[in-house]
């Protein structure tokens, strides 16, 4: 496998890293370069289909393409400039300027890296901007210009391009630090690893289960008219086609039950599209049949299916369709529209949880459940009404669950709520998971 590498920088950056590069057989550089860091966007976009991953030349161009949500964190890095290179570049500044500087301005290097140095060399006088993210070149700029007019600095040191040039122009003495080869191989190693370990996940099994199931007003005697039948070929019809979309293959297991066999790598491409709503939608549509919908991930064909089977279990708890994943490690997903999505691990939740849960009347799911929701709602006061809704359960049960956590310090009465019914009114918990 050949990785195509993506790097987004200045001519000399790309440069550096195409040299770092040669040192690895399997990956392939696709160098783009730009002269304004808003070029950035226009550079992914128009080949991101072409790109494995993206090595950028440093902190601002990724945090800009990360601001304008061109990629997501995954999907690309950069070499963080350590204090070697720093010392590069003081160096060569002093060597240039032949004079020993006490006072400088630098920006973008982190408070860990100044202190180093601050430690190494006391004698500097240091204007520091250190910051996370992406901030615009004119400030930087701003920034360097005001401490060297009035006086307070004799040089600048900087880590953006743009702004070397901007101010090598208006006369203030300024020198660039780029990161080093070693550190550049580095991170072309992890990024390296890090194609590989997503390229065999891609290529894990996958099974797509679609299962019908019947509203409670549905007649029993449907399931014997020509009607039916005639709704079963064309849901088979429907499914064939998503089949080729996925490059699948379609299998029926019994009655209203088929699998899809297929690769994550697939499904991770068809799934962000929101296919699998319309899927059901086009079924509802077309057959004027309903489906649950459950995916199954593992790295083997048994452990997929297993996982197939446990979805189609979490899904019996809904009386409408919905999409249920469950992947190797038993996190599930739960979506029931285009725009919501819950995940939990149906497995455990770690050692503490563990613990905690160990003499108490609750599965670690349950409580997994109950946090995610919470989290998704942004909500930590609730109250039984609310967890039953949530976990497709009576009011009853909730309140036994909320009472098991309140016994393990997991949650506290916080206030009452009236229920427009008669009757005691509602407890209200503070969740503390």
């Amino acid at each position: 496998m050949r990785i195509q590498l993506g790097v987004i920088g200045p001519s000399d950056s790309v440069e550096l890293v195409k040299k770092a590069a040669e040192h690895f057989d399997n990956i392939d550089v696709l160098p783009f370069v730009y002269k304004r860091l808003e070029e950035t966007v226009t550079l992914i976009e128009g080949n991101k289909h072409r790109v494995d991953q993206w090595f950028f030349s440093g902190q601002a161009p990724y945090h800009y393409a990360l601001a304008n949500g061109i990629i997501e964190e995954k999907e690309g890095s950069y070499a963080p400039v350590n204090g070697i290179s720093l010392y590069k570049t003081l160096l060569e500044a002093q060597v240039k300027e032949d004079k020993i500087f006490s006072t400088m301005s630098l920006d973008s290097i982190q408070d860990e890296e100044l202190k180093d140095i601050g430690e190494t060399i006391p004698t500097f006088q240091l204007y520091t901007l250190p910051y996370t993210g992406y901030l615009p070149p004119e400030d930087l700029i701003d920034f360097h210009v005001q401490l060297y007019r009035e006086g307070k600095t004799e040089v600048a040191i900087t880590f953006i391009q743009e702004v070397y040039f901007e101010l090598k122009a208006l006369g203030i003495p300024c020198y660039r630090v780029t990161p080093g080869i070693p550190s550049i191989r580095l991170m072309l190693q992890y990024l390296k690893e890090y194609s590989l370990s997503q390229w065999y996940k891609k290529a894990q099994t996958a099974i797509l289960g679609i299962t019908v199931f019947d509203s409670p007003s549905s007649s029993d005697e449907s399931f014997y008219t020509y009607k039916r039948r005639q709704q079963e070929l064309e849901l088979q019809r429907i499914l064939l086609h998503y089949a080729e979309l996925v490059h699948g293959s379609f299998q029926q297991i019994g009655d209203d039950h088929f699998y899809i066999y297929t690769t994550r790598g697939e499904m991770d491409l068809h799934f962000g599209d929101n296919s699998l709503h319309q899927l059901i939608e086009d079924t509802k549509l077309h057959s004027n049949l309903q489906i649950n919908i459950g995916l199954g991930y593992g790295l083997t064909a048994l452990e997929a299916e297993q996982n197939v089977r446990l979805a189609f279990r979490f899904a019996r708890r809904y009386d409408k369709p919905v999409i249920i994943q469950v992947n190797e490690d038993k996190t599930v997903t739960e979506s029931l529209q285009t725009n919501e999505q819950v995940s939990y691990n149906g497995r455990t939740l770690g050692d503490h949880w563990k613990e905690t849960l160990k003499n108490a009347n609750l599965s670690p799911a349950v409580v997994g459940k109950i946090q995610s929701f919470a989290q998704h709602y942004k909500k930590n006061t609730v109250t039984a009404l609310e967890v039953s809704q949530w976990l497709k359960g009576t009011e009853r049960n909730a309140r036994r669950i909320l009472t098991e956590l309140e016994k393990l310090n997991l949650a506290e009465v916080t206030g009452e709520e009236q229920s427009g019914y008669r009757g005691r009114p509602r407890k209200i918990y503070a969740l503390k998971l």
